[in-house]
């Protein structure tokens, strides 16, 4: 089990990671009701959805719960965070 201080830096890991992307996602929610051509935006927001979830979702249950073998499923999340930054990028090209 994780000790008390380095579930903290855990938890805070996982709001971070959740709360940046929640305002990219805004940010990518405006600009696809600016730019309704740009289906690629559609990818981004699905890959972040996922990142965030798997990323911060096992992040949390490791926390709250202490099963460390959840916490596999983070790099995961993080390698469909990655991909949705990368999928914007490609997404700009079109700007």
């Amino acid at each position: 089990m994780l000790e008390a201080s380095g579930r903290f830096d855990t938890f805070e890991t996982a709001v971070r990671y959740q709360f940046y992307h929640a305002l990219a996602l805004l940010a990518v929610g405006i600009l696809l009701q600016a730019k309704p051509e740009m289906r690629e935006l559609g990818t981004v927001s699905w890959m972040w959805l996922i990142g965030v979830i798997l990323f911060s979702g096992s992040l949390y249950t490791l926390c709250f719960t202490g099963i460390t073998k959840l916490g596999a499923v983070a790099p995961i999340g993080g390698l469909a965070l990655i991909a949705g930054w990368i999928a914007l990028l490609w997404a700009a090209r079109q700007l």
